[in-house]
C-alpha cells in the first residue's frame, strides 16, 4: 500500500511512518516545510516522498485531491497545541479532518485519524471541543475510517514527553490539587506500530473507534514519580497547587505559548482518561512496553507484634 502520513515528520507521525516502512509499505510524508523536514528525518525515512501540507487551508474536500493522488490510505497525525494565525483549532482539528473524510469517501481511501481520550461536550477548552467536533464529522461520513484515541505518550522527540521527563527530575513536584484523574501512558513506538496495523485494517466495522493505553493507570503525581524512579534519585516532594492557581497558570501558559501545560490538559488531568477497552495488546500481539517504574509503597519504620505479656512492643521490620 501507498500511505500518506499527515504530520509525518512529527512525534507520532515519524514513529507511525517508520512502522509502516518496516511492514513493507510505501510512505508519503505530509509536512508543512518539506525542505527543512528532509534534513531532520531519521535515516529510515529519508527516501520517503514529501508533500507540502497545510491543514488550515484544506477545509473543503476538493482541495485534498492533489495530496491524495496515488495513495491507498491516509493516516492523520496532525494536531496543534495552540493557535497561531490561520492555524486555528477549528480549521486544523475540525474542518480539515471533516473535508478529508469526505475526500476519502469519494476516492474510496482508508482513513485513520488520531484523536485523543477524554473528549467531552461539556469541556470548556476549545482545544478539546474542536477535536470532538472533528470526530463527529468523520463519523458522519461514509468513509472507511478508524478514529484512534491514545492516552498520554512517552518517548524520545516528543515536546510534552520531553518536558515531563525534565520536570520529573526535579526534587519537588508541583501538581494541581485536583489533578486526580488517571492516565495509562504508552510508548509512542507502540502507538506507531498500532497505527500501522490499523492502516491495513480495511473494512473493519469493529475498529471504527479504537482506544489505546499502556498497562499502568496512574495519576499525574504517580506518573511523574514513575518517570523519576529509573534515575535512582530520592523521592520527590509533592506539593499540591490550589485549583484556582493551577488554572490561572494554565491560562498564562496558553497566552505565552509556554510549555505543554495548557488549560485543556488541566481539564484532562481532573478526570480519568483510560481506555474503555484497551485494544493495544490485541493490535501489537504482545503486552505494551512499560513506561517508567512504580515506586515501592512506603512501609512504617516499625512493625508491632503482640507479645506473651499482652503488651505490644515495637520490633524491627523483616529484612525481607
Amino acid at each position: 500500500m501507498r500511505i500518506l502520513v499527515l504530520g509525518g515528520t512529527g512525534f507520532v507521525g515519524r514513529h507511525a511512518a517508520a512502522a509502516l516502512r518496516a511492514r513493507g509499505h510505501d510512505v508519503v510524508l505530509g509536512t508543512r516545510r518539506p525542505k527543512r523536514a528532509r534534513r531532520n528525518l531519521p535515516e529510515a525515512l529519508r527516501s520517503c516522498a514529501l508533500r507540502e501540507t497545510h491543514l488550515e487551508s484544506l477545509t473543503t474536500r476538493y482541495v485534498w485531491d492533489p495530496l491524495l493522488a496515488g495513495v491507498d490510505a491516509v493516516l492523520n497525525c496532525v494536531g496543534i497545541l495552540r493557535e497561531r494565525g490561520s492555524e486555528t483549532y477549528d480549521r486544523v482539528h475540525h474542518m480539515a479532518p471533516a473535508a478529508l473524510a469526505n475526500a476519502c469517501e469519494r476516492r474510496g481511501l482508508r482513513l485513520v485519524h488520531v484523536s485523543a481520550l477524554g473528549l467531552r461536550r461539556e469541556s470548556r477548552s476549545w482545544f478539546l471541543r474542536s477535536k470532538l467536533a472533528g470526530e463527529h464529522r468523520i463519523r458522519a461520513s461514509a468513509a472507511d475510517y478508524t478514529i484512534v484515541r491514545p492516552s498520554l505518550l512517552d518517548g524520545d522527540g516528543g515536546y510534552g514527553a520531553r518536558w515531563l521527563r525534565w520536570f520529573a527530575r526535579w526534587p519537588v513536584h508541583f501538581v494541581p490539587a485536583d489533578a486526580r484523574g488517571r492516565t495509562a501512558a504508552l510508548q509512542v513506538r507502540d502507538l506507531g506500530e498500532a497505527l500501522a496495523v490499523l492502516c491495513e485494517a480495511r473494512g473493519r466495522a469493529d475498529l471504527r473507534e479504537v482506544e489505546l493505553g499502556g498497562s499502568a493507570a496512574r495519576s499525574m503525581a504517580e506518573y511523574l514519580a514513575a518517570l523519576r524512579a529509573p534515575s535512582g534519585g530520592r523521592r520527590a516532594l509533592r506539593v499540591p497547587v490550589p485549583a484556582i492557581l493551577a488554572r490561572l497558570v494554565s491560562h498564562v501558559c496558553d497566552l505565552l505559548h509556554f510549555s505543554p501545560y495548557s488549560y485543556g490538559h488541566l481539564e484532562l488531568m481532573r478526570r480519568d482518561n483510560l481506555p474503555a477497552v484497551n485494544l493495544l495488546p490485541a493490535l501489537l500481539g504482545r503486552a505494551p512496553a512499560p513506561v517508567g517504574r512504580d515506586l515501592p509503597r512506603m512501609r512504617p519504620a516499625y512493625a508491632f507484634a503482640a507479645m506473651g505479656t499482652g503488651h505490644e512492643t515495637p520490633v524491627p521490620p523483616s529484612p525481607q
